[in-house]
């Protein structure tokens, strides 16, 4: 594993983790909910922007790419 992979894939865990504290709801369900509705898939396509962002924004932005996918969660 690159340097590069290993900081992308920190920054998804770190950012499944803030998902989960901001939605109430435990870690591996906000994992399979990122999963399921793409927002895992976004991350990692759009690290290069989305890692200098805050997590508010962040988390603003995981909300909206996966209520696009199908997602329920506000």
């Amino acid at each position: 594993m690159t340097k590069e992979d290993r900081n992308v894939l920190d920054y998804i865990v770190v950012c499944v983790s803030e998902f989960a504290d901001r939605h109430g709801i435990p870690m591996q369900e906000a994992y399979q909910y990122l999963r399921q509705y793409k927002g895992i898939d976004y991350l990692q396509e759009f690290y290069d922007v989305e890692h200098t962002l805050s997590f508010d924004d962040t988390m603003d932005d995981l909300t909206t790419v996966c209520r696009k996918n199908g997602g329920d969660m506000e």
